[in-house]
């Protein structure tokens, strides 16, 4: 056991959940640190229920230590206890495979999952003994790399990290972590080792840009030596059937979000729903064949001794084979009581009855969005949901056995009205209605109907033809959500909303650009971490460090000109900037796109990319748009 763990090791009783710093879990790789030549370090800028449950650091952590020349191991941030131990200690924040501090790896690897994280990762820095800003780092200094879903606007960020890698990392990571100590021993400059870095598809450094600004507002960003390329590709992965996948994932002792076998059926999204990064960064949709789903099943609960497969992706319902995977894993688990579960379900009795199948084992509630409570507001987003799919959605719910529904809906949409906000209330009581009705007809098999209520507000994202519109003031937004508390009442309806202000700060950051710095470095000296929790979350902090550096939310969060440049625009996803602009206009007029892997071609740009393709179970289908 390393030194820096014996330090505090007989005081862990003192901090909650210390299972959360001990490693020694089921699956868990631990080399001979002397060993290997690379050494990484992941690190999730949140506690670690949350950490293990994210199935990107899976992914990676055993990419890496499927390659005999590299060490890769874990940190999450601990929690406020235990960073008063370590303090108080004078111990670094450490690693929990070989209790190694941040400083004594090659390279550190942040995931950018969610906005309100960023002063948490500053943090994270500050406790390893590292340099926060990347302009004091050292030669010795760690690598600081970043890259996740929030990667595609790096910009309120770019003080701190070394460089980001646009895209899925698993398509890149292994000549990146070779490269850089392959340079690092010809002991070169830092500032030359990210310059030759840069050159990697994928990798943006963003001390080798600069930011330009007109009058306050915000006007490019330019590349400032010979050599330095203009813009960033995206990279993925072009085969989910030929991609690595871990099948001996690691077991926690404690009870984390997702305790169970999280299996990737597909990666991607074509559906367009206009206000979903996800479904814009991730495409082309790709599918894993059920012969290598079955596979992965079999051996992930082989070695892990998990009760539940969770089948994961942005559309699981969509996979093309999904019935017949289903079915095969029902077959194959009929003896062993293994449930199946399905994250996210569309709004049709299709979802339901499919719901049915995989819950034999054990019954959850269901979850259904529909997101907005009209049709005109369902158009606009491109959400794909007609009325009577949903309620015959909620209708063969009820008949089948559920009491319990879930919806999450969005306010302050894009083109919203109040007869929107009428509209959800109608829909949200014809749903109880329609459970009521079935029970009184079974009354003696049901139990009584809860219909719960998510409302959370819209936030425009980067690379969605949302990215120009504006949010509403705290005070707009707060009378939608009072006229729905007061019309959502009743036993059997219960309602639940996030904080607006939280909304707009993550709007806020989503689409800043490099003068955020400044700010949550400000933020983070004053005391903001772990602000993805709400009740650790300051936001006079947030207020003063705006006001100190002559800014406010409005700046980044106001309505933006479709031919103006974006602190994002160096970065290119595959889908074409121009698509955006069209889908964008085509939202006002109501106008849908259908999913392009059963239509026509829309015309994204995404398919235009090398190599790129929509892979369909065992097919591949190239669009041709000649």
């Amino acid at each position: 056991m390393a030194r820096v763990f014996e330090k505090i090791d007989d005081k862990l009783h003192g901090v909650s959940s210390p299972e959360r710093y001990i490693g020694r879990e089921w699956n868990m790789k631990k080399k001979d640190w002397n060993e290997v030549e690379h050494r990484v370090c992941l690190a999730f800028p949140d506690v670690y229920e949350i950490g293990m449950s994210h199935l990107g650091i899976s992914i990676l952590y055993h990419l890496l230590n499927s390659r005999d020349d590299i060490l890769c191991e874990r940190v999450f941030s601990p929690w406020k206890d235990m960073e008063q131990l370590l303090r108080d200690e004078n111990t670094g924040l450490f690693s929990l495979e070989n209790k190694r501090e941040l400083t004594d790896f090659d390279i550190i690897g942040f995931t950018l999952q969610y906005e309100l994280s960023y002063t948490t990762i500053l943090n994270m820095l500050d406790l390893g003994g590292i340099p926060v800003k990347s302009e004091d780092r050292s030669g010795e200094s760690p690598l600081i790399i970043g890259g996740g879903s929030t990667v595609f606007n790096p910009e309120p960020l770019t003080d701190f990290f070394d460089l980001f890698f646009i895209g899925e990392a698993e398509a890149g990571i292994i000549s990146l972590v070779r490269r850089y100590k392959e340079l690092k021993n010809q002991e070169l400059p830092r500032a030359e080792i990210l310059k030759r870095l840069s050159g990697i598809a994928g990798v943006y450094v963003p001390s080798l840009y600069e930011a330009e600004y007109d009058r306050g507002d915000f006007s490019g960003l330019f590349p400032t030596g010979d050599g330095v390329k203009e813009n960033i590709e995206r990279q993925f992965i072009e085969d989910l059937d030929e991609a690595f996948y871990p099948t001996e994932p690691i077991v926690p002792y404690m009870d984390i979000v997702h305790n169970r076998a999280a299996l990737e059926i597909s990666r991607g999204c074509q559906r367009g729903c206009r206000f979903c990064a996800a479904g814009i960064s991730y495409r082309p949709a790709r599918e894993k064949s059920k012969e290598t789903i079955l596979k992965q099943a079999g051996r992930i609960i082989e070695s892990t001794g998990y009760d539940e497969i969770s089948l994961t992706s942005l559309n699981t319902v969509d996979h093309s084979q999904i019935e017949e995977i289903v079915a095969d894993l029902n077959e194959m688990y009929r003896d062993e009581k293994i449930s199946i579960s399905l994250p996210s379900l569309r709004v049709n009795d299709f979802s339901v009855n499919l719901a049915r199948s995989v819950q034999r084992v054990r019954r959850s509630g269901l979850t259904f969005a529909p997101e907005a409570g009209t049709q005109r507001l369902r158009d606009i987003i491109n959400k794909g949901v007609t009325e009577e799919d949903y309620l015959a959605a909620v209708r063969a719910a009820f008949k089948n056995g559920w009491h319990r529904i879930k919806l999450y809906f969005m306010i302050d949409l894009p083109g919203e009205r109040e007869e929107d906000l009428e509209g959800m209330v109608d829909l949200v009581q014809k749903t109880a209605e329609i459970g009521s009705e079935i029970r009184k007809q079974n009354r003696k098999e049901m139990k009584p109907v809860e219909i719960q209520v998510n409302v959370t507000t819209f936030v425009p994202k980067p690379f969605t033809p949302f990215q120009w519109k504006a949010m509403s003031s705290r005070q707009e937004i707060e009378k939608k959500i009072e006229y729905l508390q007061s019309e959502l009442r009743g036993g059997r309806i219960s309602f639940d909303w996030n904080d607006p202000e939280l909304s707009r700060l993550e709007g806020m950051l989503a689409r800043g650009d490099r003068r955020l710095n400044e700010v949550i470095y400000s933020v983070w000296r004053e005391g903001g971490r772990l602000e993805g929790w709400s009740e650790e979350i300051d936001y006079e902090l947030w207020q003063r460090a705006l006001n100190k550096s002559d800014l406010s939310p409005e700046q980044f969060i106001s309505e933006r000109d479709t031919e103006e440049r974006l602190p994002w625009d160096h970065l290119l996803p595959g889908v074409e900037k121009q698509f955006l602009r069209e889908e964008f206009e085509k939202s006002f007029k109501g106008i849908p796109t259908p999913d392009c892997r059963w239509s026509e071609c829309s015309f994204c740009g995404v398919c235009d990319t090398p190599h790129s393709m929509i892979q369909i179970a065992e097919q591949q289908v190239m669009r041709d748009d000649d």
